[in-house]
Parts: C-alpha cells; sequence; structure tokens
C-alpha cells in the first residue's frame, strides 16, 4: 500500500481545482453569450422567440442541474454519439447558467425606468438602438453585483460534474480519499480548495453591491 503525505493530496487537488476553475470559467464565458442571446429572445416582439425562450428558462431552471448532466451525458451517448465527460460538464454547464443569467439580466433592463425607453422611442431609435445605446449600458452597471453573485454558484455548481466522471475538484478528492482511507482531510482540503475560489468572487460581488447603493 502506498503511503500518501499532505503534498501528495496538495498535489493531486491541485489538478482538480485547476479543472474546476477551467470548467467554471468556460460555463460562465459561454453561457453568459447565450444568456444574452436567450435575453433579447425572451424580450423580442415576436411571439415564437418569447415563447422558446420562456420555455428554455423554465426548463433548466426548473430541473436539477444532476438530472441535467445525466440527460446530456447518457442521453447522447444512447444515440449512438460518443460525448466526453469535459464536453457534457461544459455544455450541461452552459446551459444551466444561460437559463439564470438571462432572467437576472432581464430584471435588470426591466428596472430601467420607462422614461428612458419613451425618450428614446422620441428620438426615433431603433430597437437596436434603444438597447445599444441607453438601455443596455445602464442595465450592465445594474446587472454586475448580481451577475458576480451567480458566478459562486457556477463554480460550486461544477461538483456535480463528478458525477458524470469528470475529474474535477470534487472527483479527485473522491479518487484521493479511496486511495488514502482519509476522507476527513481530503475532503477538508477540497472544502477549503472551493472556499478559496468562491470567498474572492462573494467579497466582490459584496463590494460592487455597496458601490452601486453609494452610485444609487
Amino acid at each position: 500500500m502506498t503511503d500518501f503525505t499532505l503534498f501528495d493530496m496538495l498535489r493531486g487537488l491541485w489538478g482538480g481545482l485547476q479543472w474546476t476553475l477551467g470548467l467554471s470559467l468556460l460555463a460562465f464565458v459561454l453561457g453568459g453569450t447565450m444568456g444574452l442571446l436567450i435575453l433579447f429572445a425572451r424580450m423580442s416582439g415576436s411571439v415564437t422567440l418569447r415563447t422558446f425562450a420562456k420555455v428554455y428558462i423554465e426548463l433548466f431552471q426548473g430541473t436539477p442541474l444532476l438530472m441535467q448532466l445525466f440527460m446530456l451525458f447518457f442521453g447522447i451517448s444512447l444515440m449512438g454519439l460518443d460525448i466526453s465527460p469535459l464536453l457534457a460538464a461544459a455544455l450541461g454547464l452552459t446551459l444551466f447558467t444561460s437559463a439564470f443569467l438571462a432572467e437576472i439580466w432581464r430584471g435588470c433592463v426591466q428596472s430601467i425606468p420607462e422614461g428612458q425607453w419613451e425618450a428614446t422611442d422620441s428620438l426615433a431609435f431603433s430597437y437596436w438602438e434603444q438597447m445599444r445605446y441607453v438601455i443596455l449600458p445602464q442595465a450592465f452597471r445594474i446587472a454586475i453585483p448580481p451577475t458576480v453573485g451567480f458566478s459562486v454558484q457556477v463554480v460550486k455548481g461544477t461538483s456535480v460534474a463528478s458525477i458524470i466522471g469528470f475529474a474535477e475538484l470534487t472527483k479527485t478528492g473522491t479518487m484521493i480519499a479511496n486511495a488514502t482511507f482519509d476522507p476527513f482531510t481530503v475532503f477538508g482540503l477540497v472544502a477549503l480548495g472551493y472556499f478559496a475560489l468562491c470567498w474572492p468572487l462573494s467579497l466582490f460581488a459584496r463590494r460592487l453591491e455597496g458601490g452601486a447603493r453609494v452610485t444609487r
């Protein structure tokens, strides 16, 4: 039986931590891009697009992330297509993140006073000009604190990817705990790893919220 030192555990967990960080960034960037498209669809004048966006948001907000990853990973495999745990995890987290960000940002856009819309109407702005030059710049400032706050949920959500075999921090910790028979130490270190990623984001979000209150 191989003896594992604390350094060996930390070295192994460091690899998982990097995958957790990478998966979080990927999900946040892709989810943010898709969330913006869903936001436009949700607020468009087309009934079809609004209905599609509403169903999309309800579907991914109303089902557990764990089930979404199961359906993506095993469902696509059952159709005869090979999908790697990394691709399934990235896709699942992107869809999950985009649904929540679209709703967060829709609330921010709708918080812009009606007078702003009316003022741009009086200047004969098109819908896209209204959004680009007046509404989105103001909504973006309002959206920063809740968006950063939601990023903490994305980081913690990556732990669910361990269930489909993706070796992020939780999965790496499980493998090391099985090898060392020391789950208390290993999962204590895993918890510290998530804390190291999430705590700065939480502090940043609170600071932004404080700044937003002062600005108002």
